[in-house]
């Protein structure tokens, strides 16, 4: 059986520094850390909130949307296709215990970007297969962030998932300005952050951080 080839040739979003957002971090709403991250360098940002209702997601959505589209700035929905698709958003992202990525394809259509967690090179063989455009490498290391996550693929990990795809890879867990270097040298095309940003004092100086240790790799 031909497998169909990877689709991350249909977009190129910068995944340099991904800002992935959590509600109960920070002391300032989202949109105000998200547009403060922005003007430090944040390249894409995936709207995460396990706990709001559907409605307020995409009014959120909506709100991070006016902040970002103009940038040229891609908006992800984690886990929620329906919010993302009402929302208007760039993508979702999914899990491995989430909506099939074939099935999102399917129902999105071939312009939608579609970013699945992996952490192995059958995951994401399999994601490449079903018509992924970017992969989230999780967790690279342990994270207080999330505890629902599978072992630690650490860098060895990292750079075993970077042989088997060509599809971009998004480094998130455990990351911040001391270790993102050696996860851009290890294969990631990007490295995706919560704390890093969102409980930083000034996330804009947090962010032009990240940019400059990405940036080292």
């Amino acid at each position: 059986m031909n497998t169909p080839p990877e689709s991350g040739a249909r977009r190129r979003p910068d995944w340099t520094l991904y800002l992935v957002t959590d509600p109960d971090m920070g002391a300032r709403p989202v949109e105000a850390i998200v547009r403060a991250a922005v003007a430090g360098g944040v390249t894409a940002v995936q709207l995460r909130d396990k706990q709001a209702t559907a409605r307020a997601l995409v009014a959120q959505a909506g709100r991070l949307r006016e902040i970002l589209a103009p940038r040229g700035i891609a908006l992800i929905v984690n886990d929620r296709l329906d919010v993302a698709l009402a929302a208007g958003a760039d993508g979702v992202h999914l899990g491995q215990d989430d909506l099939a990525c074939a099935d999102a394809r399917r129902i999105a259509g071939p312009d939608f970007l579609i970013g699945i967690s992996v952490s192995s090179p059958a995951e994401a063989r399999r994601a490449a297969a079903d018509g992924a455009d970017v992969l989230g490498v999780s967790p690279v290391f342990d994270t207080p962030t999330k505890r629902d996550t599978p072992k630690a693929a650490g860098l060895e990990g990292l750079r075993a998932i970077r042989r088997a795809v060509r599809l971009p890879l998004v480094g998130i867990g455990g990351l911040h300005a001391g270790n993102a270097a050696e996860v851009r040298r290890a294969g990631a095309d990007g490295i995706a952050v919560v704390s890093a940003i969102m409980t930083a004092p000034d996330p804009e100086a947090a962010a032009r951080e990240l940019r400059s240790a990405i940036a080292a790799g």
